[in-house]
C-alpha cells in the first residue's frame, strides 16, 4: 500500500529539489505526484513499501529539522540587520504598502458605513 511522505502544496521549489536529491542520494525508491492547478489534489512524495517508508520518513525528518534550523538562522540574521518587519517592507515598496492601506480603509469604511449612519 502506498505511503504518503510529504504534501507538496505550498512547498518551495528549492525544498522539493533538495528532497529529491536527498532521496536519490540515499537510494529511496519514491514517486512523486504534482499538486493540481486548482488545489484539489495535494500532490506529494510517495513510497510503496513499509520498510522504505520508515527509512524515507527518518531521512525526511532529519532534513526538515536541518532546514528549519537553517531558515531560523537566516531569519534571525536578517532580523539583526533590520531586513524584516513593516518599515523594511515600506522602504522597499512604499507605493504597494500605501495602496494596500488605502484599500483596507476603503473596505472598512464600506463595511462599517451602514452601522455608523454614513450609508
Amino acid at each position: 500500500m502506498p505511503h504518503h511522505l510529504m504534501n507538496l502544496r505550498h512547498v518551495p521549489d528549492d525544498e522539493a529539489d533538495e528532497i529529491r536529491a536527498l532521496f536519490d542520494e540515499h537510494g529511496v525508491r519514491y514517486y512523486e505526484t504534482p499538486p493540481s492547478r486548482w488545489g484539489i489534489s495535494m500532490g506529494g512524495f510517495w513510497v510503496h513499501d513499509d520498510d522504505e517508508a520508515a527509512r524515507a520518513r527518518s531521512l525526511l525528518d532529519e532534513y526538515q529539522r536541518q532546514r528549519r534550523d537553517r531558515q531560523r538562522e537566516d531569519f534571525e540574521a536578517r532580523q539583526a540587520r533590520g531586513e524584516t518587519g513593516f518599515w523594511h517592507s515600506f522602504r522597499r515598496k512604499p507605493v504597494t504598502i500605501l495602496a494596500a492601506c488605502v484599500a483596507i480603509l476603503v473596505i472598512l469604511a464600506l463595511t462599517l458605513a451602514p452601522f455608523v449612519g454614513l450609508g
